[in-house]
């Protein structure tokens, strides 16, 4: 896949980034680490040479799983995302969520920003990753018990080492990022963006137009939802989160389904899956940089990497949105 830039920044990432969110287990009812580690290794071979991870993806657990599958591999030829910001091993900052760890036990989730953890985090995921530095290093969550400048400030020092190549952040409101701005210069925003969670398209996307951020999506296919594979019976394994998430109810399901059916038509035309074609749909939405695309094993790489395959014209882009923005879903779940 041929690499386009990174916001203003020097990164250069794939239109699709692998997300490597699942294979750390966390929330995803766990995850089998050969699979994982072919998955990563298929898609570099298949051009999708970006990958995105955090410290908390398993808590250490995805960082170390990609530096196996990438042992061997020249450091030019992929692109690493990475993050700070949440702790899992003190109670400084601000309560995120109580949650459990990959053995079952509760663990609390922190969200500390505070120099010195950007600092110790950073060196931790280079040691983990194997790597001398990272090509994109992100904020996962705004700590609002520590000044923003302060963690930029922490985030200009690595990169003033050679650490670091570009500052990111995730989940930024527009203010937020206007705060950071002031402080250093910023290559994107990673927030969550798809077909039935548009949200961003009102002021986030506007801001990044204007201030010259790529915007990373994650989670594009609403954590597997507008795959079409879920029913409303679906009884999701323990330590899943998406079982408690609104857009998972029997209800949501089935109207989600329903609005699958209506593209079901458009993809055969492509040859393409309703989860190809929607991947697809949200690459062409404006600032869009890379989309992020988890998988957990080679198959679903391959199934990824074709979702750019073909071109969606402008009339069917326009019916895919159009479809979204009639679906209403229930919101009895946060």
């Amino acid at each position: 896949m041929k690499l386009k830039k990174l916001g203003n920044s020097d990164v250069e990432v794939t239109p699709l980034t692998f997300g490597a969110w699942a294979i750390g287990g966390w929330l995803w009812g766990g995850a089998e680490e050969k699979a994982a580690i072919n998955a990563i290794r298929a898609s570099v071979d298949q051009g999708i040479t970006t990958i995105d991870t955090a410290p908390a993806y398993g808590f250490g657990r995805s960082e170390s799983l990609i530096a196996e599958a990438l042992e061997g591999i020249d450091r030019s030829k992929y692109q690493i995302l990475t993050k700070y910001g949440l702790d899992w091993t003190s109670t400084t900052g601000e309560f995120h969520f109580a949650t459990i760890d990959n053995d079952g036990k509760p663990v609390n989730m922190y969200r500390n920003a505070r120099p010195e953890r950007v600092i110790k985090e950073c060196e931790d995921s280079l040691r983990r990753l194997k790597t001398d530095y990272v090509d994109l290093l992100q904020i996962h969550w705004p700590d609002t018990t520590t000044p923003i400048a302060d963690t930029m400030e922490a985030v200009a020092r690595l990169i003033e080492q050679g650490k670091v190549r570009a500052a990111g952040v995730c989940n930024y409101s527009v203010a937020q990022v206007e705060e950071a701005l002031k402080v250093i210069p910023l290559a994107s925003n990673q927030v969550p963006f798809s077909l039935v969670n548009r949200g961003i398209m009102n002021d986030v996307i506007p801001q990044a137009l204007k201030k010259g951020l790529g915007i990373l999506p994650y989670s594009p296919l609403q954590r597997g939802l507008l795959t079409g594979k879920f029913r409303p019976d679906y009884e999701f394994n323990e330590g899943d989160s998406r079982k408690d998430s609104k857009y998972f109810t029997p209800e949501n399901i089935r109207r989600v389904n329903e609005m699958l059916e209506k593209i079901r038509p458009l993809a055969d035309a492509h040859n393409a899956t309703i989860a190809q074609v929607i991947i697809n749909w949200t690459s062409r939405q404006p600032a869009i940089a890379s989309v992020l695309v988890g998988a957990r094993d080679e198959k679903q790489v391959t199934e990824n990497a074709g979702a750019l395959a073909f071109e969606l014209t402008d009339s069917e882009l326009e019916y895919i949105s159009g479809l979204a923005a009639s679906l209403v879903l229930v919101s009895n779940r946060q």
